[in-house]
């Protein structure tokens, strides 16, 4: 049985995320240099996604 096509995402699902996965946000910090080793990765700061 095949959907109805008002059913049907256009263009897929990609598009741009405004959320960062917590192992994501290791990485940037740690390219930015904010990252301090041993700490916790739980409560990390917010971060913005590159452009």
């Amino acid at each position: 049985m095949s959907k109805h096509a008002s059913l049907k995402v256009s263009g897929g699902a990609g598009g741009k995320r405004s959320v960062l996965k917590r192992f994501e946000r290791i990485k940037l910090l740690k390219e930015r240099g904010q990252w301090k080793k041993g700490k916790s990765p739980i409560g990390l700061p917010k971060t913005k996604p590159e452009a």
